[in-house]
């Protein structure tokens, strides 16, 4: 299973660091070695010291099965090993490299001229060559970056062709973007798994031995019965638990097949186009921004500030810059600042990276606090069923040996020195096999695995709702989340941003895109920011089509608008050339770029918030281009942006201001350093932007709010806008809330100290202005706070945060790849909806868990007790072997399948938040189970020791009667089971029926079982040693299993303490003593 890491093809989706992250420090009290080994309330960060507690303390039978879906610690460790050497690799290549261009230096370039490659002008082995040893004289013996676009058939502007047989050849040429991945597992390797445990091989072993026994003192035609029945119920349980095992795989398959299908950009005659990432091909061209990850080895084309993180290969956390000095770029890498494009020069295998991938293998698992608790209560369950049948082994040895135990003809099994080795060796045989079965039923194996079948449902679902869980534990984190930090932008807004309103000077244009209002002068200014100050892109059809406008929705706002005053975009670019430019930073809220005009004039374009960009200005451009003092009329200026923020729309300013060629770096070194001007502005636009609540928000919103989940919105936008939105969208209730600390300043909250800002924390629901550090800062204050932390993002810069937060929540549409590799669960949509639906689901996990437990202790309960008492009072027991065996295939793994996958319900959004501390086993919980169970027990033993009578068999012969009695018993116990497993779907709730006719799984399961179980009584009884039973003792039995219904409605109106019971106070107790 790969949901704790992934890797989307040849990119990385997890920071390949020397060590791990967090693992290694784990908190005090995982590492108390006092502590409940099985007390872990939270996995994201957890130590391998903690990890490895648990595992030694549990009670396993089948090690490779119960601990198949947790971090593999041992493979974990290897990977460690293989990652470091292949980076000290790595590291040799680049001395070796230092080393040869030293020598270079001085004998002079040695690279060798390209030779062709096919249909292209270079090959395949040279190319990978340049880019893996770095190797400039190559590429500039090759023609540069120009050059080498010539020999591979693309253009550095347009991009390739990008036609099929174009994308064809080129693959064929030099590959495609994948690599090997692991093999998957076939069901015969479940088989294996399924079969490696202890008891069932026990159990095969006893059945062979009492198969040769059978046969040799009954004869094949009758001796053969039990061993085979035992040999087959066996293979039964191995079939069944692999199926429901290999099925899961197939579904965790699914969910990592589309973790991988990333979608990135590139360049293809002349348009910005969307491909998965497994498309890209040597000669793409492909833009490269803040948070993006590189996707194939590759040259730079033009960059400014490019920054690239290289610690996934070379395990240095070291940012290094990129220009046409040092040009190449690795697959895997991330782009940390700056803005460039790059020509793909290797891919998939023939990168570094790829080689990185196809030798370490990404199956290795991940525990949930809800599987580590699981097992805690399966090793209770299963030392007390193993106490159980030691006390069951020995009563059963002492009374067979002692001549007490007797036949159903009413001998006695064993008579000392007249019963033959053969059948006493026999009789032992069976005791032990029941022992053993006890055991094997004693111990829900099953139970941890639970919770994997549930989150495999219930991922498998929620991709259906738009929410893609990359870590499993967050699934059911979710379910705790108290609060939710939203972004703004995207999440509760529909991100579809137009430009609404728009003031040139102090006139308001109206409409906002009429361009006969403003000065030529102005639209040509405009019109040159717009095309040049931005990572976005228009594009003409030729056949004169609607004008296609690519970018971030604030980008492509501005675009549109500056079109529709009469901007042509190619035009406006190939008028200048661009100097510097420094990216949108989500600390200064503002971009800019320095362009030298044809006359080498330069100019300095400046975007970004309206009163941060507004308090540098000093002048502005009336609506006839006239210069204006900005002094007298920033009043005017800061009243229209108000009035814009009140309305709901985010402020967005426009300025630029001239430059003297000579205070501009002539080299480009200096030019790289070059810090742009950001005073004397001069005005020329503040646009308004309209970005639409979502629909589905306020519904949400609400819901949350009776779930006892406070949502809290965290905005770049300023104060007014985001008051606004929160209103419409009922985060907050009225103006009137809008008191104290409610709605808050990011750099006020910044200011305040540590402590301030936990008690701070707890008013806040707006934050307006806030910066990705603020967001961060809030976080770890709820966190210290006791509340249990979802936070959304979507940039880079957002890393820090989401990585804190308990669930950190990244946008599918509008997040960067380090943003979502730094997340816990993905939110397709990037609506705020989707995320409530993630709540839904994380609680419906849990819920899922405690009905299991519910049923399945039920069970644990009534037969243990059943088979002790029948075993120490008559020295039998009511359920033989192949009986217990189907018992425990309807308990573990079909029961778990019938209640592990029940669907969300509207009544789990009107509960408070799933403690992390609540008790898996509530007050009603406990309630139910002991109503059912001893109920089971009391009826069961009454058919026990009174069974004859009471079925009026005594004119039947002993043994007949005998027979009858215990096929009674065990038709009555598995029809129990079926009725109590509807009472299970709805622990707190009189009317348990609800739903159920949208679960067919559950109807096809209850359906199969009650089949089956007719199968069993009236054709398999040679096999199971039961009778066929008449039509009246049918009724009697599903009438005594069907009283369990208003039992349990009985039952639900018995009031509960409030306070759980809990094992605490008696661990503590042991930890002090």
């Amino acid at each position: 299973m790969t949901t704790s890491s992934s890797h989307n093809g040849s990119f990385p989706t997890e920071d390949v660091e020397a060590g791990p992250s967090k693992r290694d420090v784990g908190s005090g009290e995982d590492d108390d070695p006092l502590s409940d080994p099985f007390d872990i309330s939270q996995t994201k960060h957890v130590s391998i010291k903690a990890l490895k507690r648990w595992r030694q303390a549990a009670l396993v039978l089948n090690a490779s099965r119960r601990f198949r879906y947790t971090l593999d610690l041992k493979r974990e460790v290897e990977k460690e090993k293989r990652r470091r050497m292949i980076r000290s690799h790595f590291q040799v290549i680049r001395a070796a490299l230092l080393f040869k261009l030293a020598a270079e230096q001085d004998i002079g370039n040695i690279a060798l001229p390209p030779t062709s490659g096919g249909d292209y002008g270079i090959g395949l082995e040279q190319l990978a060559s340049m880019t893996r040893d770095h190797n400039f004289a190559a590429l500039e013996l090759y023609g540069g970056v120009k050059g080498l676009s010539n020999l591979l058939k693309t253009n550095i502007e347009f991009g390739i062709n990008g036609d099929d047989i174009d994308l064809l050849e080129r693959r064929n040429s030099f590959g495609s973007n994948t690599y090997p991945l692991k093999k998957r597992r076939n069901f015969l390797s479940f088989l294996w798994e399924a079969w490696q445990d202890l008891t069932l091989i026990i159990l095969i072993v006893a059945a062979i031995a009492s198969l040769a026994l059978g046969i040799k003192t009954e004869g094949v035609e009758e001796g053969w019965y039990d061993g085979a029945s035992i040999a087959f119920a066996v293979i039964l349980v191995i079939v069944v638990t692999a199926t429901s095992d290999y099925r899961q795989s197939l579904q965790f398959q699914i969910l990592n097949n589309e973790k991988r299908n990333i979608q990135i950009e590139v360049m293809r005659g002349g348009k910005a186009v969307k491909i998965l990432i497994f498309d890209v091909v040597v000669g793409d061209i492909l833009p490269l921004r803040i948070g993006d990850q590189v996707p194939a080895d590759g040259v730079l084309v033009t960059g400014h500030s490019l920054a690239i993180d290289e610690s996934s290969m070379t395990g240095e956390s070291k940012i290094v810059r990129k220009d046409q000095k040092s040009p190449f770029l690795m697959s895997g890498c991330k782009v940390a600042d700056g803005v460039g494009t790059m020509m793909v020069t290797g891919v998939g295998i023939n990168t570094e990276w790829g080689l990185l991938m196809a030798s370490i293998s990404e199956d290795i698992g991940e525990e949930t606090p809800l599987q580590v608790r699981l097992n805690g209560v399966a090793t209770l369950i299963g030392l007390v069923g193993l106490t159980v049948a030691c006390l069951v082994l020995a009563v059963l040895l002492g009374r067979f040996f002692t001549g007490h135990s007797t036949n159903s003809d009413g001998s006695r099994q064993f008579v000392k020195g007249q019963t033959g080795a053969t059948d006493a060796v026999n009789g032992v045989i069976k005791i032990i096999t029941i022992a053993v079965t006890i055991v094997v039923v004693a111990v829900p194996e099953g139970l941890p695995l639970a919770v994997t079948l549930t989150l495999a449902y219930s991922m498998r679902k929620m991709m259906a709702d738009k929410a893609l869980v990359r870590r499993l534990s967050a699934c059911e984190t979710m379910g705790s989340a108290t609060t939710i930090c939203s972004d703004k932008t995207g999440t509760l807004t529909l991100n579809q941003m137009t430009v609404v309103e728009a003031y040139a000077g102090r006139k308001k244009l109206d409409p906002p895109d009429d361009s006969t209002q403003i000065h030529p002068m102005v639209v040509s200014l405009l019109s040159e920011g717009a095309a040049q100050n931005t990572t976005g892109n228009v594009f003409v059809p030729k056949d004169g089509g609607e004008v296609e406008v690519t970018g971030s929705p604030t980008e492509k706002a501005i675009l549109a608008w500056a079109v529709k005053l009469g901007m042509k975009f190619d035009v406006a670019r190939s008028e200048t050339t661009v100097l510097q430019v420094l990216p949108f930073n989500s600390e200064k809220k503002r971009g800019g770029v320095a362009l030298k005009r044809k006359d080498s004039e330069v100019h300095i374009h400046w975007k970004g918030a309206a009163e941060i960009v507004l308090a540098s200005c000093t002048t502005y451009l009336d609506s006839n281009g006239h210069l204006q003092s900005i002094k007298e009329d920033e009043d005017f200026f800061k009243l229209a942006i108000d009035e814009m923020a009140a309305r709901s729309l985010r402020c967005v300013a426009i300025a630029y201001r001239s430059c003297k060629i000579d205070k501009v770096p002539s080299d480009e070194e200096s030019l790289d350093q070059w810090v742009l001007p950001e005073d004397d502005l001069v005005l020329l636009a503040i646009v308004g932007i309209k970005d639409p609540c979502r629909p589905g928000v306020k519904d949400a919103v609400r819901v949350c709010k009776e779930a006892g989940v406070k949502v809290r919105m965290v905005t770049g936008d300023n104060l007014g806008t985001a008051k606004a939105i929160a209103l419409e969208c009922r985060i907050l209730g009225s103006a009137p809330d809008a008191i104290g600390h409610t709605i808050i300043e990011g750099k006020v909250f910044r200011e305040f100290s540590e402590k301030e800002r936990e008690q701070v924390a707890q008013e806040i629901i707006v934050m307006g202005r806030s910066s990705p550090n603020d967001k961060l800062l809030l976080v770890q204050a709820l966190r210290k706070g006791g509340e249990v932390v979802a936070v959304t993002g979507d940039g880079t810069n957002d890393a820090p945060a989401l990585h804190e937060a308990d669930i950190g929540l990244a946008m599918g549409i509008q997040g960067t790849e380090v943003a979502k590799e730094n997340s816990d669960i993905i939110i397709l949509d990037d609506n705020f909806a989707s995320v409530v639906k993630v709540v839904r689901w994380g609680r419906s996990v849990f819920a899922n868990i405690q009905k299991f437990i519910q049923f399945q202790l039920t069970v644990n309960v009534a037969a243990l007790i059943i088979n002790v008492v029948a075993a120490v009072s008559s020295g039998s027991v009511p359920l033989n072997t192949v009986q217990l065996l189907w018992v425990n295939l309807i308990m573990d793994t079909l029961g778990a399948l019938a209640l592990a996958t029940e669907p969300p319900t509207d009544q789990l959004m009107h509960r408070m938040p799933v403690g992390r501390r609540e008790p898996l086993i509530t007050n009603i919980m406990w309630r139910n189970l002991f109503i059912q169970a001893f109920y089971q027990v009391a009826v069961l033993l009454v058919l026990n020791f009174w069974g004859t009578s009471i079925l009026r068999l005594q004119n039947k012969t002993r043994e007949h009667a005998n027979d009858v009695k215990n096929t009674m018993i065990f038709n009555t116990f598995v029809f129990c089971q079926i009725f109590n497993e509807f009472n299970a779907r709805k622990p707190d709730e009189i009317n348990v029926f609800s739903g159920m006719t949208k679960n067919y799984l559950f109807l096809g399961i209850i359906g199969m079982t009650c089949v089956l179980q007719i199968i069993i009584i009236e054709f398999l009884g040679k096999f199971t040693s039961t009778r066929r039973l008449s039509w009246k003792l049918w009724l009697v039995s599903v009438a005594i299993a069907i009283v369990s219904w208003p039992l349990a409605i009985v039952g639900k109106m018995i009031p509960v303490p409030k306070t759980p019971l809990s094992l605490r106070p008696i661990q503590q107790l042991r930890n002090h003593g």
